[in-house]
């Protein structure tokens, strides 16, 4: 089987996208060529395309430095995806993660025009086969448009693949008017598309129908449009778009045996040896073989941890102890951030990390260190390390970008903002959350009565933000319900590992500055402004 790599480069007036697919057989045409006369003749060939498109839905990177955007993590070393210069407010329309969120967003539209204009040329295609590969080049030209009004608000929609003067010269479309494009695009080919029972177990990982439905509760969600988010929830819920679960095991659930297990609904492939994802080289702690520690969560977030008895950690009665912090903590902590005195397990045993200054009766490999190569805020990352790696912590696992406990903690939202949160939503969301964490303590489980609605609103976010800890998702429910500007103004800290008159000791490692005015919205990068001057820009900027 011959493998060839076509390159060819649309020059949209808005960016310059580089589109990479993988063609088999194309032995009537030059190496690394694309002519469209010769291409769309088999559906392998269409299938190839389509791969390359559900490649572009996202990367690794940012899946991960994501999260050192919000208030949970911190990109101590570099500007990976421009993280260390969003969360410090220091960036401006030139910063090169804007550009590149840009134009990689819309190569992957670009991808998608392409197979939806051509598809049909394809010859002895099955025909159920070409609609459902439609609706799945619809449901991502959907995503990345969804993505790309989140970041900038108006933009370019591009129903088709413009030609070179049309996108020298196109405005930006009114956010309303893609957000509606959007809706309409998922609701359509709801039907077009498979449940995932359906699919072979060489096609998992394709969009199902519940995915479908999934991803229109989170666009709902992001517009405060509750009812809707609840209809699509409960459709998932009662197994009317796939029979759906959480798994049994929360640390479990982010290791590659379990993958496509039935709380996966969507998720970014890999595959051995071939397509594999790196970051957890800076993450992990160095004894356990991390290179240089980039990311690191922050003492918010492990605050953000309840105690065994469902108190939060500065509530009287909840036996938190502030000499031994890690311990009486809700399970999801340790399953996901690797503090001092952690008992690190993989294929070796048992491992000890020491992160306290002056600690490790040895080496001090992982001890913090100002401007050192160890964590910058005393904690590492443990949540989808692969004890069965690859050489630089490299790994194969895929990444889920929605799985089923989102969809209970977008329902029990939802319903609580529609002034219908009662026991039987809790019992269907938050309680089993806590179960299957593994709480047991009645008070952590049973229904919260006594709570107003506003101690409720702040249950159920922080239960959003420790069950989806260290997965890229706390940016946008920061930024959608506007408290952007309040965890993110003031310093970010670390362990108790500093002195004790400057915050009680809590490192201070990043003062950062959220600006309501305009931060709210990223700027459209400068140099597509440059290209094209009919793109307006956003307010501030």
């Amino acid at each position: 089987m011959k493998m060839n790599t076509n390159i060819y480069r649309l020059f949209f007036g808005v960016l310059t996208a580089m589109l990479f697919t993988n063609c088999e057989k194309l032995d009537l045409v030059p190496e690394n060529s694309f002519t469209d006369e010769t291409y769309w003749t088999s559906t392998d060939k269409a299938q190839t395309f389509l791969n390359t498109a559900y490649s572009q839905m996202m990367n690794s990177t940012y899946f991960f430095y994501n999260e050192a955007l919000s208030d949970n993590a911190y990109n101590g070393r570099g500007d990976n995806a421009g993280a260390a210069s969003i969360a410090s407010g220091t960036y401006d329309a030139s910063l090169g993660r804007l550009k590149s969120e840009w134009n990689n967003r819309y190569a992957g539209i670009k991808t998608t025009n392409l197979i939806l204009e051509n598809i049909d040329r394809v010859p002895d295609m099955d025909e159920e086969v070409r609609s459902r590969m439609k609706a799945e080049a619809r449901f991502l030209r959907a995503w990345q448009h969804f993505y790309l009004m989140t970041w900038f608000g108006d933009i370019p929609l591009l129903e088709q693949d413009p030609s070179l003067e049309e996108a020298k010269s196109i405005e930006r479309t009114p956010r309303a008017q893609v957000l509606q494009f959007v809706i309409t695009e998922l609701t359509d080919i709801m039907d077009d598309i498979p449940l995932k029972s359906a699919y072979a177990e060489g096609e998992r990982g394709k969009i199902s129908r519940g995915a479908v439905a999934a991803f229109l509760a989170r666009v709902h969600l992001y517009e405060g449009n509750w009812s809707q988010v609840a209809t699509y929830c409960e459709m998932i819920m009662d197994g009317d778009v796939g029979n759906y679960s959480l798994f049994s095991s929360y640390s479990g659930l982010f290791l590659p045996q379990n993958q496509y297990s039935p709380e996966d609904i969507l998720s970014l492939q890999y595959a051995p040896i071939n397509k594999t994802w790196g970051e957890f080289f800076d993450m992990a702690p160095i004894s356990i073989g991390g290179r240089v520690n980039a990311l690191a969560p922050t003492q918010e977030l492990v605050d953000s941890y309840i105690t065994l008895n469902g108190e939060n950690i500065d509530d009287a009665g909840s036996g938190y102890d502030e000499d031994n912090p890690y311990e009486n903590r809700d399970p999801r902590l340790t399953a996901t951030v690797v503090y001092h005195n952690y008992q690190w397990q993989d294929l070796d045993g048992t491992t000890t990390i020491y992160i306290e200054p002056g600690s490790d009766p040895d080496d001090a490999t992982d001890e913090y260190a100002p401007g050192g190569s160890t964590t910058s805020t005393g904690y590492y990352t443990r949540k989808y390390f692969d004890p069965n790696h690859e050489s630089g912590l490299a790994t194969s696992t895929n990444l889920m970008l929605i799985r089923y406990a989102d969809v209970l903690l977008m329902y029990a939202e939802a319903k609580l903002e529609l002034g219908e949160f009662n026991e039987t939503v809790w019992n269907n969301t938050i309680r089993p959350l806590r179960d299957r964490a593994g709480f047991t303590d009645p008070a952590a489980l049973a229904y919260p009565s006594t709570l107003s609605e506003q101690q409720m609103r702040m249950e159920i976010r922080n239960e959003r933000r420790v069950e989806l800890a260290m997965e890229g998702l706390r940016i946008f429910d920061i930024r959608r319900w506007k408290t952007a500007e309040d965890v993110l103004n003031g310093y970010a800290h670390g362990a108790q590992f500093g002195p004790s008159d400057i915050d009680n000791g809590y490192l201070r490692v990043n003062l950062r500055t959220f600006d309501p005015s305009r931060h709210y919205l990223w700027p459209v990068p400068r140099d597509e402004r440059l290209i094209n001057p009919n793109l307006t820009q956003n307010p501030g900027w």
